[in-house]
């Protein structure tokens, strides 16, 4: 139990501190290998309460995805940050008023909490109908049995939500030839094969 207190608070300082460092680093390469950092810690921070499946998923899609990609646009692209923070002064009313509101609307959030009672009972079981497998089964079931329609309907929406970005993005030059398939395929022997007598010692 020690053990454990001793690594939550471990991970957990770990955590803040990353945190403070992404937004405090003026380097913006370090600042996403401090999320990543801080990535890593929330995940050990999960594992300690026993949703592996979620440290997991913050692992191999956060860190392994978004962050790295984060690094990638960064160090690629060259981006001049101090170009981009001229302007930070104009908008900081607003942002500050935003700020202000979230944070009214935090407190009043925290100030209505209450924990049910059988919150600390269950908290160790992955459902409280299904306390013999572990989280991530147990989670897997749940999803591709009861909420399985949703689940689905979730993933169209996000096919469509792809589908439109790449059509809104896509731009076709008029001078670029492109591939037209219908075309190749509606194709007959007499429009692709043209049959040319060569006399000897002559060429095409």
């Amino acid at each position: 139990m020690i053990a454990t207190a001793i690594a939550f608070y471990l991970f957990a300082a770990i955590t803040v501190a990353a945190g403070f460092m992404v937004i405090a680093a003026r380097n913006p390469v370090h600042s996403v290998l401090f999320l990543i950092l801080a990535f890593f810690n929330a995940a050990a921070l999960f594992v300690l309460m026993g949703a592996e499946f979620l440290a997991l998923i913050l692992v191999i899609v956060y860190v392994g995805a978004v962050a790295v990609l984060f690094l990638f646009v960064v160090m690629m692209l060259d981006i001049d940050f101090s170009e981009l923070r001229e302007g930070f002064l104009q908008y900081l009313p607003v942002g500050a008023l935003v700020g202000i509101i979230l944070l009214i609307e935090l407190l009043l959030v925290l100030g209505a909490w209450v924990i049910a009672p059988e919150a600390a009972s269950i908290a160790a079981s992955p459902t409280p109908a299904i306390t013999d497998i572990d989280n991530t089964r147990a989670l897997g079931h749940i999803v591709y049995t009861q909420y399985v329609y949703p689940f689905q309907a979730a993933g169209l929406i996000l096919l469509v939500a792809m589908i439109g970005a790449i059509v809104l993005t896509l731009r076709h030059k008029p001078n670029v030839k492109r591939q037209v398939i219908a075309d190749q395929v509606a194709r007959t022997r007499e429009q692709a094969v043209e049959m040319k007598k060569v006399e000897p010692g002559q060429g095409l």
